[in-house]
């Protein structure tokens, strides 16, 4: 049987293009033979680091020279940082250790400094110790976080003297002007709302019917789930942040609004995409022993987390993203699950709601428990409307198309990289 990675990757590159002869302009060009040094805070399946991993490979596209450091490691050998460093290096991207000399000399040489995340902030000090004033004036600070245990002063008190800040949605950049002035009186530098876009590759299986419907069949046969079955699927890492537990219990409901109403719709089934049973959390316990408690193993399946979402997208009915809080400081899978035509139930908090236009490509609901009868109200909905989950699946991804594709990402850093630069070379 074909595995799952090995069947996306035979969609990888799924058509040839004919050459044309109207020359597209990178707008990054600009940053060919630059020196740019990305700085993460640890290298995961998460989305900060991979969004960094995708700036990483397209600077490299225009010529950039790329170095990249992470700070945070486990002891021993990680297979998952082995892959994606390797990964990284077979694009040309220089990796090497975060502390030493050679990271202190290309944080000095460097004409772009990337920090990504807030817990980034700590290497600064860590390592650049009196060299700190010398690189501020050419870091660009990539904010993604949300949670308020990040408003610490020894991680963002270098903030207020960076050349920029780029955060991925309005309300997160909102968020952080507002709580940086007063929990931790210290003012944010120009911030610049960039929102994210979906990577070439992820697109060229999203448009491939063929690739889709390959990927649909397999992950289905693998789960035990039929084809007219509907699927809804959370797709992040486990943790209660991410609000699996509340989605459970949603469709959970969901079944017994189905029962009591005696509606004729196909088996429904809940998926969750990014478990990691190897660390034995308290949370995922949790979620499994619900399942069992209400009876519910034959419908609810779990996955590990994985760098290759694609074959789950091609395979599910209707993505559920139930970030809870503040809700999620853009939610990558959103867009992505949207390019694959995907309706999207989501909480409307936090970058989400400036993704999901509510009634037209999704619908929203309350974050934390008085949401949880909404969403199986709205999963209910979907299920037993297919047309209205086709029609929102297709709107979503004309919104794609106009607004978040990689080249719509790659110009709006580029205005930032330049401003950034400007400025860096005239202080």
């Amino acid at each position: 049987m074909l595995s799952i990675s090995t069947a996306a990757k035979r969609f990888q590159s799924p058509v040839k293009l004919t050459p044309t002869l109207v020359k597209v302009t990178n707008p990054l060009s600009f940053m060919k033979s630059k020196l740019v040094l990305l700085v993460s805070h640890e290298l995961s399946l998460s989305g900060g680091p991979l969004l960094l991993m995708e700036l990483a490979f397209l600077l490299r596209g225009v010529g950039a020279e790329v170095c990249w450091i992470t700070i945070q490691k486990p002891p021993g050998k990680d297979e998952v940082i082995y892959s994606l460093e390797n990964k990284m290096m077979d694009r040309g991207v220089q990796v090497f250790s975060a502390k030493g000399k050679v990271a202190i000399d290309t944080a000095i040489k460097a004409d772009l400094i990337v920090l990504n995340t807030a817990v980034a902030g700590k290497w600064l000090d860590a390592v650049l110790n009196k060299d700190v004033p010398r690189v501020l004036p050419k870091v660009l600070w990539w904010i993604h976080e949300m949670r308020g245990h990040y408003f610490r002063l020894d991680y963002v008190k270098h903030l207020p003297m960076v050349a920029g800040a780029m955060i991925d949605s309005f309300v997160t950049a909102e968020y952080w002007k507002n709580r940086t002035q007063e929990r931790l009186k210290i003012k944010m530098p120009k911030t610049h709302v960039v929102h994210l876009g979906n990577s070439k590759e992820l697109m060229d299986v999203a448009e491939n019917s063929v690739a889709k419907r390959v990927l649909r069949e397999h992950v289905r046969e693998a789960l035990g789930v039929r084809n007219e079955d509907i699927l809804f699927a959370a797709i992040n890492s486990v943790s209660r942040g991410k609000g699996q537990d509340l989605f459970l219990r949603s469709f959970y409901e969901s079944l017994q609004l189905i029962q009591e109403k005696k509606l004729q719709v196909p088996s429904i089934h809940a998926i969750i995409v990014g478990s990691d049973m190897s660390v034995q959390t308290k949370f995922e316990t949790e979620l499994r022993n619900f399942v069992a408690r209400k009876k519910i193993q034959h419908r609810v399946h779990f996955v590990n987390k994985t760098l290759t979402v694609s074959p789950y997208l091609a395979a599910i009915d209707v993505l559920v993203q139930n970030s809870q809080g503040r809700g999620e400081c853009f939610g990558r899978i959103t867009i992505e699950a949207m390019a694959f035509q995907l309706p999207v139930l989501g909480t409307s908090a936090g970058g989400t709601a400036e993704i999901v236009v509510n009634g037209s490509t999704g619908l929203l609901h309350q974050a934390g428990k008085e949401g949880v009868s909404p969403l199986a109200r709205n999963m209910v909905k979907l299920a037993t409307h297919v047309e209205r989950r086709l029609t929102m699946g297709k709107r979503g991804y004309e919104r794609v198309k106009q607004m978040f594709m990689e080249h719509h990402m790659a110009n709006r850093i580029s205005k930032v990289v330049k401003e950034v630069l400007h400025k860096s070379t005239s202080t």
